[in-house]
């Protein structure tokens, strides 16, 4: 786990006294106002822990690694050197030493205003204990959601249509509200695509009339076909479904 000088600070642990803690070798700094225990092997996840104590702390961790933890996809642990996928509220900014230290893992974040909330608030977030740390992460409904603003900058086409063949179960209350709720056109017309094309059972229970899916053609691919309900190009190699 990691320290944070503002956790430390409710502790009662003054700066000064973390300084003498470090001097007699029982922390160690990870960088500008963060410190662990010594000898312990501290993770990423231990640092999100640590940043997510901050009630107004909006990262949490998101995308394709939400739903490889929640067992969409190969199981991610805290020993896992795999890439992290991480997002937080509009111009929120991870920590300077969260961002510096060697965790092993390749870090992607943004901060994005993917979903139209009051400030504060958050749909589609859970929970999850790793090592008797809590942490926040999207579910997979909000996460596959993610995924898609990653694409194609930054996550492939073609993955993100396997992880969607996967995701049979979501729930159809929880994913009418965050459509209703997301802010990006492409996002939420490439998901309604992938939602027809695997024809998930939750799918006949969203009503489209209430999410806002904007007007004029949207691509992802340059050169590809344009898919003729959504009107979004995609992959020449993507057969969109038949049926309008």
């Amino acid at each position: 786990m990691v320290a944070t000088s503002q956790w430390l600070k409710k502790q009662g642990i003054s700066r000064q006294l973390a300084d003498s803690y470090k001097r007699h070798a029982w922390i160690v700094s990870l960088g500008h106002g963060a410190y662990a225990r010594a000898g312990d092997d501290v993770r990423w996840l231990g640092a999100l822990h640590a940043i997510q104590q901050n009630p107004d702390c909006g990262i949490h961790i998101a995308a394709k690694t939400a739903l490889e933890i929640l067992g969409y996809g190969h199981f991610i642990s805290a020993n896992s050197n795999a890439p992290v996928w991480l997002m937080g509220h509009p111009g929120e900014r991870l920590p300077r030493w969260f961002e510096n230290a060697p965790w092993g893992n390749a870090l992607h974040y943004a901060s994005a205003a993917l979903f139209r909330v009051p400030k504060r608030k958050s749909i589609g977030l859970t929970k999850r204990e790793f090592g008797g740390m809590e942490v926040r992460l999207s579910s997979p409904e909000r996460a596959i959601l993610e995924v898609l603003y990653f694409v194609p900058q930054q996550q492939s086409f073609e993955e993100t249509t396997l992880l969607m063949e996967g995701l049979a179960s979501l729930r159809p209350k929880l994913m009418q509200e965050l459509l209703e709720a997301c802010a990006s056109v492409k996002v939420k017309r490439l998901f309604l695509v992938l939602a027809d094309h695997f024809r998930h059972p939750w799918r006949s229970s969203l009503e489209l009339s209430r999410v806002d899916l904007g007007t004029g053609k949207r691509q992802i691919t340059r050169g590809g076909r344009l898919h003729p309900k959504y009107q979004i190009t995609l992959p020449t190699d993507f057969y969109p479904p038949t049926e309008t």
